[in-house]
């Protein structure tokens, strides 16, 4: 088996030399570290396999394109997730007509949750099943703000919302992850 010398050099170490020294070839090695990766980030909001495996290498191949526009302001790793929530809720808004404005009208909470009270005790497998009953749009806000601690301003323009739609919608997005936790936990 025939090893990378490039395997071991970071990210953005990689990005730089394909922008500086044009050597395209490096983006494989970007490729392969990121693929299953951003199939598992797409099938978590597709629920579809070989939908989420067409997604992940669309996915990368914008990436790709796209990276003139990557300023390492944030790890590429956020940067390229950034891609493929926009890529797969753009999927789902279009394809599946899931627009977030129109589904949260229909899917109301009953009550607003102040988020001061004390948060029931959540099991993995709640936590687990309450994020598949959210909105996509609000499972990637969660996702983006908790696990790869993007800015309010990052989700934003991932999601091409303002960055105070974005702090809006987070709000929403946990009085409903606490709504159905809540429901989960009464079951």
């Amino acid at each position: 088996m025939q090893i990378n010398p490039h395997q071991n050099i970071k990210d953005e170490e990689l990005i730089r030399k394909i922008k500086n020294d044009g050597d395209s070839s490096l983006y494989e090695v970007i490729y392969s570290r990121y693929y299953a990766r951003v199939t598992d980030k797409c099938y978590s909001l597709l629920k579809d396999k070989s939908l989420a495996k067409e997604m992940a290498r669309d996915v990368l191949s914008k990436a790709y394109e796209k990276l003139d526009s990557f300023k390492g302001q944030s790890s590429f790793s956020s940067w390229l997730y950034s891609i493929t929530y926009n890529q797969c809720i753009d999927y789902l808004r279009f394809k599946k007509k899931l627009h977030y404005p129109a589904w949260n009208k229909e899917n109301e909470i009953p009550e607003i949750i102040d988020e001061e009270e004390e948060t029931p005790e959540v099991t993995l497998e709640h936590l687990e099943k309450a994020m598949e009953q959210i909105h996509p749009e609000e499972k990637a806000l969660l996702l983006m703000r908790y696990e790869y601690n993007l800015s309010f301003k990052q989700i934003g323009v991932s999601l091409r919302i303002t960055e105070s739609a974005a702090k809006m919608r987070m709000k929403r997005a946990k009085a409903r992850l606490l709504y159905v936790l809540k429901e989960l936990e009464n079951e």
